[in-house]
């Protein structure tokens, strides 16, 4: 198996997912990719953007949301089944748990009269994070997946050799 890693990833972040790669004997290939980051030769249409955990996901729904909601539309328009894996563990294993999540910046500590008091802040909170990725698997095709960062490097591979699904 050939598989393109997209040039923006850094080498440092992805190490063991190369190490895993190899110890496979999968050759990678380094080029910028029209969405997402990891893509098989065998599977073009198949392509996988990974996230390093819930808090990055979140941003990108939050801060990057149109850059963001045009690779889903750019996904989507040229026939490329979208995988988002998140690299999150502690306990999120499939969409649903991402209700349950709880967003480290929904707290913040600030000083209140001589002492340390913690504030709530508008951060976006798990319930809300789930309903807007369930939207979007809706909406543009995509699969949000997670998984141990141990693990990344296997998921990879197991779900670029994986069939297209149909969409249903």
């Amino acid at each position: 198996m050939d598989i393109v890693i997209d040039t923006r990833e850094k080498q440092k972040a992805i190490r063991n997912i190369l190490a895993e790669f190899e110890h496979r004997g999968v050759r990678t290939i380094s080029s910028k990719l029209f969405v997402g980051d990891y893509m098989s030769l065998d599977n073009p249409r198949r392509i996988i953007d990974r996230k390093q955990n819930l808090s990055e996901l979140c941003g990108n729904i939050c801060q990057d949301h149109a850059r963001f909601r045009a690779e889903l539309v750019r996904a989507k328009e040229h026939g490329i089944q979208l995988l988002i894996l998140c690299e999150h563990g502690r306990g999120i294993q499939a969409l649903p748990d991402v209700a349950f999540w709880r967003n480290p910046r929904g707290i913040k500590r600030v000083r209140q009269g001589g002492r340390w008091v913690e504030l709530a802040t508008k951060a976006m909170q798990g319930q809300t994070l789930y309903k807007a990725l369930a939207t979007m698997e809706k909406k543009y095709g995509c699969r949000f997946l997670f998984c141990e960062k141990a693990e990344t490097g296997r998921v990879i591979l197991e779900l670029l050799s994986e069939r297209r699904q149909a969409d249903g």
